[in-house]
């Protein structure tokens, strides 16, 4: 699949419509077979078709009814926060409607770039775009922040709309929020939070949050890992796992793993990250070793040929002086934790 972005047509007039928008945007253009042409992808039946192409494509277009939409996608929805886009625009390329994932999905965005490319108006229902208010999982997205709870972001809209401004404890301010202060009020303790409709928390420490508070986690953690030849990635994810809990780290802000270029081919490690959802990056021996650790390994050295790996590398990935959580040590395994400055 080169394209990020799927078409659908099931009339005549329909598909002119939908090659329209092809000739603008970048697509797979899917057409019932009477009427596609060579360039087109025949379909028989819509439904087998999009049930298999459903999860394929970050965004869909529907060149249809929108109640034959909803009927064709309602058993795929899974959550607002993995769902694709998608929008619905007539045959006659009058309005394009988005339909479901406007925010996180990208369905408003989609919306509107039909609008510029084509002249359809674009339908846009969500509230806060509505009313012109921000929404916070937008604003969190365009940050890097992971959303911690998305059944929260309804809280949080809702006070904005009902013009109630919401307070935001983000002790090392990752969120920026200086153009919404209208909407948003910092405070300096959590306790805060409790006596507020709702609230928001940005941070990498995991906290006993209030019920209608929203926790959003920087990705600014890095982890680093070191583990003999041959280790279960079971053996490493218990370490990870017990190091992250220990610590009162929230996982969702690591953003990345490291070790020694030596363990690139290391099944255990690869399997660990991909489980883990972590991108591993493998740096040399060389590059380990201009990093002062503080729990250097004599072992380490003699088989590796640099005084220290899992510190290191958290540490090379985080661009930090120091590490956050120190070399942590089970049988085969070593991790440690370092923190974006």
């Amino acid at each position: 699949m080169e394209n990020y972005i799927a078409i659908y047509a099931l009339t005549a007039k329909g598909t002119e419509t939908a090659h329209r928008l092809a000739d603008s945007l970048r697509v797979d253009c899917y057409v019932l077979d009477r009427y596609a042409v060579e360039t087109d992808i025949p379909f028989t039946s819509l439904k087998e078709t999009v049930a298999d192409s459903f999860s394929k494509y970050e965004s869909h277009i529907f060149v249809a009814a929108s109640g034959i939409v909803v009927r064709m996608i309602a058993p795929l929805l899974k959550s607002k926060d993995v769902d694709p886009a998608v929008v619905v625009v007539d045959q006659e390329g009058a309005f394009a409607i988005s339909l479901v994932s406007g925010h996180l999905g990208g369905a408003n965005e989609l919306a509107r770039l039909i609008g510029d490319k084509t002249g359809a108006v674009p339908v846009i229902t969500t509230a806060t775009d509505c009313a012109g208010a921000p929404s916070i999982d937008l604003i969190a997205r365009d940050q890097g922040l992971t959303i911690g709870n998305i059944g929260l972001i309804k809280h949080i809209n809702a006070a904005i709309l009902d013009g109630e401004k919401v307070p935001v404890y983000d002790p090392d301010r990752f969120l920026d929020l200086s153009a919404y202060s209208d909407y948003f009020m910092m405070v300096d303790e959590i306790a805060a939070l409790s006596w507020s409709r709702c609230g928001i928390v940005v941070d990498w420490n995991v906290h006993n949050l209030p019920e209608r508070v929203l926790p959003l986690y920087p990705r600014c953690l890095s982890l680093g890992v070191g583990c003999r030849r041959g280790v279960p990635a079971d053996e490493i994810l218990e370490l990870v796992r017990s190091v992250v809990a220990d610590n009162g780290i929230a996982f969702e802000s690591m953003f990345c793993m490291g070790s020694i270029d030596a363990k690139s081919d290391e099944k255990g490690l690869l399997e660990a990250a991909e489980i883990l959802g972590l991108d591993v990056k493998f740096f040399s021996a060389a590059e380990l070793d201009e990093i002062e650790v503080a729990n250097p390994s004599g072992m380490v050295m003699k088989h590796m040929g640099v005084g220290g790996v899992c510190e290191a590398a958290a540490m090379m990935l985080a661009d930090a002086k120091q590490v956050l959580v120190p070399k942590t040590k089970s049988a085969r395994v070593t991790a440690a934790i370092a923190k974006k400055i």
